[in-house]
């Protein structure tokens, strides 16, 4: 679905510290753009910032920064962060494709890919978030040991993910085609999780540790 246009959406956000524009301004200084030196995680795709909204207030010791293209949507991320109060936070406007711009050599502990856009074509599949393509930038800025957590309703690109994973020398430590009925017990819900599980679709989800 096509999102309508919110021009009041970016001169909201220019009002608050929490986003982050030129964001490669900010490459290999994100710790002084949280004012310490906690872990930091990344979110690909945020949407409307249900999960990292969850996520940073049940982890207080680790800075979040969730990136997606549109205005429209991290609007509403924002909203939820300032209505829980949350410091450790970051939104990023940003086409993910220029991602490996934004941090330094090291400065990630952990991705979270959700239920990203599948791109079933295969002239398509270079686009798909988890695609070699994309596998070979995160490694510019991942810690030796990071690891990417990777969920999706797709059976075709989790299957095919699970290659790529391989293929860029990834370790898979976890994997499982039904997320919600496998005992899994640090999983947080996206809005788009809670909708889909709801008509009964199954869940797969990886955890990927980058050795460095």
């Amino acid at each position: 679905m096509r999102l309508r246009k919110k021009w009041w959406a970016r001169p909201e956000m220019e009002q608050d510290s929490k986003a982050v524009f030129e964001a490669w301004t900010q490459k290999g200084k994100w710790s002084e753009v949280f004012g310490n030196d906690q872990p930091i995680h990344l979110e690909l795709g945020c949407g409307k910032g249900q999960f990292v909204a969850r996520k940073a207030e049940a982890n207080p010791n680790i800075n979040y920064v969730a990136i997606d293209l549109k205005d429209e949507v991290l609007v509403f991320a924002l909203r939820k962060a300032n209505e829980k109060g949350l410091t450790n936070v970051r939104f990023v406007p940003l086409f993910i494709e220029r991602v490996e711009e934004v941090f330094g050599t090291g400065e990630v502990s952990k991705i979270y890919i959700n239920f990203c856009n599948p791109w079933p074509k295969a002239s398509h599949n270079k686009r798909r978030l988890t695609h070699p393509r994309f596998l070979t930038k995160y490694k510019t800025f991942l810690k030796p040991g990071a690891e990417i957590w990777f969920k999706t309703d797709d059976d075709e690109l989790f299957e095919h993910s699970l290659e790529y994973f391989a293929e860029e020398g990834f370790t898979e430590l976890y994997r499982t085609f039904d997320l919600h009925e496998s005992g899994f017990e640090d999983n947080v819900k996206t809005e788009y999780e809670e909708k889909f599980s709801s008509f009964g679709v199954k869940i797969k989800f990886g955890i990927f540790r980058f050795e460095g």
